[in-house]
């Protein structure tokens, strides 16, 4: 074996032994793993209201980014229509008079 390849096997074992311990103690130590308080149904809890208030912000951002596209076509449209009123004034002036 060449020294890469024992290197490479010594990683490896590194980081799978590291991957069972962090199991092992995941699963010895189950209160680490319980669920927060917004899926236990703590409606008072500071964790619950900071995570309501996170909803609002991005459902905040969402609108704000849907009226925007919303103002751009209703720009695009008045200025089509400005733009085909000044087009429609202007008339071709025929070459000589019969």
């Amino acid at each position: 074996m060449t020294g890469a390849e024992v290197k490479h096997r010594h990683n490896l074992r590194g980081r799978l032994t590291v991957l069972a311990v962090i199991l092992l103690a995941s699963w010895l130590t189950p209160q680490m793993a319980t669920a927060c308080a917004v899926c236990y149904g703590d409606v008072d809890s500071p964790m619950t209201a900071g995570m309501n208030n996170g909803i609002l912000v991005l459902l905040a951002v969402i609108a704000a980014v849907q009226v925007g596209f919303v103002a751009l076509f209703v720009s695009i449209r008045q200025r089509t229509r400005r733009e085909q009123r000044r087009k429609s004034r202007f008339h071709l002036i025929q070459r000589g008079a019969a």
